[in-house]
């Protein structure tokens, strides 16, 4: 495990925020048979009471201080309340709230105490939106329930001999071994939504608040508290990394896409809400004068005026050099939708939500094509090649877009380690280029597209060589 994500964690922490992990300051308008079936267990999930952490703390249950169980480790409790490992960050959210830095976000928004605002509790407490046992406490954070589900219906036959997974499920268990379902329900957090509390937008975000950023197999990686073992291959299948990773990024996009067409979230006043787009399109030095020459570096596969925000296209960039490989026939089709959808906001509102609504459409069609592809070695080696091929790097023009694409080479790494096409001794080969490439986006405010191009490229290349 500490191998998989040592080199991930160290970006997260640097990167995207101290206090992102250490804190837990963490950051449907489509058509697909399957988003709707993901939707439909989202709400059924969302409908039991949640009955608190303590309810499944049983030294029988998940509350042993040693992975000692027969089926399941049985130490999850400890595991998820560490106080100072990655896999505890859940357990903190609340207690941060309450931190000088907390407090000082809260007061620059006027919304009172962090930690009984609304707008903080929505993801930094478990949101039981259905109701609250006598066990239920804000303090715990981001309990069990947040991403399990309401135990109301399922506590007791999770546990009853005979029980299937598929039963538990049906009285509320969320199906997380589903990619897109675990897509859906980390995005509500470490994205957005349109339920209370779970937005962070741009005025949250100058007030001091980390920058929103999600991969899902990164994310996964560093909070999971289970063994795959042949017991849980049996109940609930092997994950695919590759096709997690994927189906996080059409997820990520069919997201984006959704809350910038709902006219609650899309707007804030006169403006368009900032939080959609890219920050280093704005968050630039300003040069002028005789000597002054641009700072911005055009990008083929934005086609709007100069000058204008982008909207953060970082997982459409990864979707599209994704889908070159494993769904080639949507390949052409999103990457129209995608260019449409940015020239539409250089026209008005209207145009921009319209555009939104088939982008999404086609993320979500991608994100299906995604769940059932087969990505095995062949797959992952491409999709690396097409990351780093011409036709994507040409995009990398800001820091968010590059951020994601060293994530996913790791990320596709891991996945040929972890699936046995690659050796962890030759697979350390490579670490230290992808180290490099970390380091080009190390410093968002040193940022260079050419330096982080060329970085990279030898990343990838070094992933090559291991063919």
């Amino acid at each position: 495990m500490g191998g998989r994500v040592s080199g991930r964690l160290s970006f997260v922490c640097g990167v995207l925020g101290a206090a992102f992990l250490g804190c837990a300051l963490f950051f449907f308008a489509l058509t697909s048979g399957a988003e709707r079936a993901v939707a439909s267990s989202a709400s059924a999930t969302s409908s039991y009471t949640h009955v608190g952490v303590a309810s499944c703390a049983g030294s029988t249950c998940h509350g042993r201080s040693e992975p000692t169980g027969k089926v399941v480790r049985q130490d999850e409790i400890l595991q998820w309340q560490s106080a100072s490992s990655r896999t505890g960050a859940h357990s903190r959210a609340f207690a941060v709230l309450a931190t000088p830095r907390g407090q000082a976000i809260a007061s620059k928004l006027g919304i009172g105490s962090a930690t009984s605002a609304g707008e903080c509790l929505g993801c930094h407490a478990d949101p039981a939106f259905a109701g609250k046992g006598p066990r239920w406490h804000v303090e715990d954070g981001v309990g069990c329930e947040s991403c399990h589900g309401g135990a109301q219906q399922w506590l007791s036959s999770h546990y009853a001999v005979g029980q299937t997974h598929a039963a538990n499920v049906a009285r509320g268990l969320y199906p997380l071994e589903q990619p897109r379902a675990r897509a859906e329900k980390c995005l509500d957090c470490h994205f957005g939504s349109d339920k209370p509390g779970q937005f962070v937008s741009h005025r949250i975000m100058a007030a001091g608040h980390p920058r929103v950023a999600f991969e899902v197999d990164l994310f996964s990686a560093l909070q999971q508290h289970h063994d795959e073992d042949a017991d849980y291959i049996r109940r609930k299948g092997r994950t695919n990394n590759v096709q997690l990773w994927a189906v996080g990024q059409a997820s990520a996009v069919s997201r984006a896409t959704t809350l910038f067409a709902n006219p609650r979230l899309g707007t804030d006043g006169i403006f368009p809400e900032i939080y959609f787009f890219d920050c280093h399109t704005c968050h630039r030095q300003i040069v002028d004068g005789p000597n002054g020459k641009a700072n911005w570096v055009p990008n083929p596969g934005r086609p709007i005026p100069s000058g204008m925000p982008a909207f953060n296209d970082e997982n459409m960039i990864m979707l599209s050099a994704a889908a070159r490989i494993a769904a080639p026939g949507m390949a052409a089709k999103f990457d129209a939708d995608s260019k449409a959808f940015h020239a539409a906001m250089a026209r008005d509102r209207g145009a921009a939500v319209a555009a939104a609504r088939r982008l999404g459409a086609s993320a979500g069609a991608l994100a299906d094509a995604m769940g059932r592809a087969s990505l095995g070695r062949g797959e992952t080696f491409a999709i690396i090649d097409s990351i780093s091929s011409s036709a994507i790097t040409a995009r990398f023009t800001d820091y968010e877009g590059s951020a994601q694409a060293v994530m996913a080479i790791d990320t596709l790494l891991n996945a040929l380690v972890r699936q046995g096409h690659v050796s962890q001794d030759r697979a350390r080969n490579a670490r230290g280029a992808i180290d490099r490439a970390y380091k080009a986006v190390g410093n968002s405010n040193a940022y260079r597209p050419a330096e982080f191009r060329a970085a990279l490229g030898q990343a990838a290349a070094s992933i090559r060589a291991l063919k």
